[in-house]
């Protein structure tokens, strides 16, 4: 399974409803998952149906790999609009939304016997990514939500698309099917390389499956880039989020195997966390909440806590009545703590000073 397409997607777009109005500016890197995270109601839908053609903005402009999408409001001689079915897109909605009067093989077929593209990905090809090998011969009433949404993602992949737009496709499912799920997108994130495109407003999706992340609040987006960057701005509403996590990558260096642990190579050095179900020389993603990262002025001697590095503080927040929100840099990365009042003042934390950041609790998900 490869691709020669390295699109990039560049889009501003303007539109307006009675009660609604969407301004919005982003880049999409040309591969990897882009995030696209606010609350219910701020536009995010509406933006991918933009996007897809399946909404037309008043005003606006969307290139995909160099190709004119759109382009409105600069005078009809230069009006560009394509069509859906014209657009190199694959659009996932919460529902899956597969045809009933067919079995899974010929849900997965409809959109690759249609296109006229070259071929970048296979049934067989998708079929292995999604793990859907024993649906085939089944009918859809009979599948699972998780098992459909997989069926919905093989189909639009299918259609071999430049872009692959992802419309909150866990909202709908409990936490089971949500859990039967994720192992198959983060595959995706992995294998394929195409741009996606993911809408939610799950902080814990966003920062198990993102690369770079868009944010929106009212339907204008408000700020974007880097994954881990967006996380530990103090500017932002992420790190006030009750479940503020920071986002470092890594890779397995090795394994404890009389204390079960796996020794991580991270920027901030080598962490040890509880042995999962990955080899040495495999990618990983560790996520360190916030409230996990606490703080000492000196080298702690003796302390059940394994993972202590040095950091230096580049930002504070004490505008919150119940903490203070701390932004630290080790080794290249960003790392948000928080702190209490007390702590801030008792440690005399300033901008600058240099300590040792002790966690206390990390996850894993492996890239």
């Amino acid at each position: 399974m490869s691709s020669s397409i390295s699109p990039v997607l560049t889009a501003s777009l303007q539109l307006k409803r009675d009660d609604f109005s969407l301004d919005v500016a982003l880049e999409i890197p040309s591969h990897g998952i882009s995030g696209i995270f606010g609350d219910s109601g701020c536009g995010k839908t509406t933006l991918l149906r933009c996007l897809a053609g399946l909404e037309r903005a008043d005003s606006g402009s969307v290139v995909v790999n160099g190709e004119s999408w759109q382009s409105t409001g600069n005078g009809s001689d230069k009006d560009r609009f394509l069509e859906p079915y014209e657009r190199s897109v694959g659009m996932v909605f919460q529902d899956a939304r597969l045809f009933s009067h067919m079995n899974v093989e010929e849900n997965l077929l409809y959109g690759f016997k249609r296109q006229q593209r070259k071929p970048w990905i296979g049934l067989d090809d998708v079929v292995g990514l999604l793990g859907i090998e024993g649906l085939l011969s089944r009918r859809v009433q009979h599948l699972s939500g998780g098992e459909k949404q997989r069926v919905a993602i093989g189909r639009a992949l299918l259609a071999q698309p430049e872009l692959l737009l992802l419309d909150e496709p866990l909202a709908a499912l409990d936490r089971n099917r949500k859990r039967e799920i994720m192992p198959f997108l983060e595959r995706m994130h992995r294998e394929l390389e195409i741009p996606i495109i993911y809408v939610s407003h799950s902080l814990s999706e966003i920062t198990s499956l993102v690369d770079h992340l868009i944010l929106m609040e009212s339907g204008k987006s408000v700020a974007s880039g880097p994954l881990d960057e967006m996380l530990t701005r103090l500017d932002m509403p992420l790190a006030d989020d009750a479940e503020a996590t920071t986002v470092i990558s890594g890779t397995v260096a090795g394994m404890e195997e009389r204390y079960k642990l796996m020794r991580i190579d991270t920027p901030v050095g080598e962490l040890l966390i509880p042995k999962g179900s990955v080899a040495v020389g495999d990618g990983v993603r560790l996520k360190i909440q916030a409230r996990d990262v606490s703080l000492c002025l000196e080298r702690p001697e003796q302390t059940s806590i394994i993972n202590i590095f040095p950091a230096t503080i580049v930002a504070l927040d004490p505008s919150h009545e119940c903490h203070v929100n701390v932004r630290l840099e080790a080794g290249g990365a960003h790392i948000l703590s928080r702190v209490s009042h007390l702590s801030l003042e008792r440690l005399e934390l300033e901008i600058g000073n240099t300590l040792f950041v002790q966690v206390k609790g990390v996850a894993m998900e492996q890239r």
